[in-house]
């Protein structure tokens, strides 16, 4: 096992896994810039580096910086997180040379599995089921509307490259084809330096479902109970669950399967997530694999009682997985994870900033909060607005419901504007519903920003 983890990454997710690492008795090293000198991750861990900057590109997207970082306090292995350098093959590769272990897949399996249009095709080698739609990057708009001659309308026009719901955009009738192709393509270029894109079959109304995987390097592949992660604004998550209300044993059987073929196909170790579009018939399409840890990871860890964290540790420390398939195929209990986010509903959601004045979280059976705030700290402009999360279980869904609307009302925070002013979780036709009240002095008086996991848009 290691003896020593540098973590490039920041926030909640950098003390996630700095809390299995300590508990493993493994050293953590944080890296930190200007803007992160007085964050809760550099505090916690046992060693930080500066590595200058304010921004991410000045900072935590430097390779060089962290490997220098890595190098000075001796590190034997390198913890990603999500985001950032998480699905950089490159990175992955440069910190194998230097003879340091990456805590993630291999550089070859992100390379294939990171680029969509690579992955679609290896889902049809796998037989995995995806949408119709091109099998490859489409570069021209002139191929973009020969394919869909063939394969008509709605469809959605998504980056080769990265994700987030950059380079994303549905086409619904021809007059709007080339005005959303030339932004999408733009959009990716600009996002992740790399302006492919593909496009495909939009389901209507789907649900966005996960299914999160480990997979060691002795061949052995876990597949585990779905989240679902259809509560969402722009294409960003904003609510996940587990399981989902519309996932039979037999669609979680078949949907895991597809995804264990899928890993194997691609010689995959470490953890890894399936995103699938499944529709009102319970068909279920593939559209990607994250090879990286998920911000959702939590609410998986939750209903199986499985660190992934420590799992992508000991996979990472060559390891053989001591779960079976049998051990975790069900859900034990529901866990439902909401995102704090500073952002200012009464003005669109745009991100606020501020320094925490007051803060108290909520605590008591099945309450999980992954949080990297405290009364003095700063948000700024620079990083994404998602400060905290609070994750929930309890032994049924209408109690974790209910526990989670009780958590989110002793949920203070003060200092700057977050995403529940005032809010209420309920269940309502078996539809999980997160609903923002506006306080009636705000001039949206009467407005309901609602948002369903059907798949249904937002409504205000």
């Amino acid at each position: 096992m290691f003896r020593k983890i540098l973590i490039a990454n920041r926030g909640e997710i950098a003390l996630r896994i700095m809390r299995t690492c300590k508990g493993m008795g493994i050293a953590t090293v944080a890296v930190y810039s200007e803007a992160d000198e007085a964050s809760l991750h550099v505090k916690m861990a046992d060693e930080a580096v500066a590595i200058g900057g304010y921004t991410p590109r000045e900072s935590y997207l430097i390779p060089d910086k962290i490997l220098e970082a890595a190098r000075q306090t001796g590190a034997d292995a390198i913890h990603p997180g999500y985001g950032f350098l998480s699905e950089n093959a490159e990175f992955a590769k440069a910190v194998a040379a230097t003879g340091m272990t990456f805590i993630g897949p291999s550089p070859e399996a992100i390379a294939m599995l990171g680029d969509k249009t690579a992955a679609r095709e290896l889902a049809i080698k796998a037989d995995v089921p995806i949408a119709p739609g091109s099998y490859g990057a489409v570069e021209t708009f002139e191929q973009a509307q020969d394919l869909l001659d063939i394969i008509g309308y709605p469809v959605i026009i998504k980056a080769a490259a990265g994700g987030g719901g950059k380079g994303m955009r549905i086409v619904e009738a021809p007059d709007e084809l080339r005005s959303a192709f030339s932004a999408a393509q733009s959009e990716a270029l600009t996002s992740f330096g790399d302006g492919r894109v593909f496009i495909e079959r939009y389901i209507m109304q789907p649900r966005h479902i996960e299914i999160q995987i480990l997979a060691d390097q002795h061949g052995n592949v876990l597949y585990f109970p779905e989240r679902e992660c259809s509560v969402q604004r722009r294409h960003q998550k904003v609510v996940e669950e587990s399981p989902s209300t519309a996932v039979t044993p037999s669609i979680r059987t078949a949907m895991g399967q597809a995804a264990a073929r899928l890993v194997q196909a691609a010689r995959y170790t470490n953890a890894g997530t399936l995103e699938f579009l499944l529709d009102a018939q319970g068909r279920f399409y593939f559209m990607e694999v994250n090879t990286r840890l998920q911000v959702e990871h939590p609410v998986t860890e939750m209903i199986s009682g499985v660190d992934f964290v420590e799992q992508q540790l000991r996979i990472a420390a060559g390891e053989s997985l001591t779960y079976r398939q049998e051990d975790i195929a069900l859900p034990n209990g529901h866990a439902i994870e909401c995102r704090i986010c500073a952002e200012d509903v009464f003005n669109d959601f745009l991100p606020d900033v501020g320094t925490v004045s007051f803060l108290q979280l909520p605590e008591g059976e099945g309450i999980r909060n992954d949080s990297a705030v405290y009364e003095g700290y700063e948000v700024t402009v620079h990083y994404d607005p998602m400060v905290a999360k609070l994750i929930v279980w309890a032994e049924d869904r209408p109690t974790c419901i209910q526990r989670t609307r009780a958590a989110l009302q002793r949920y203070h925070l003060a200092g700057f504007k977050t995403t529940f002013p005032s809010a209420t979780l309920f269940s309502a036709a078996n539809h999980f519903l997160l609903v923002i009240i506006l306080p009636s002095s705000s001039s949206n008086t009467g407005q309901l920003n609602l948002l369903q996991n059907n798949g249904l848009p937002l409504r205000r």
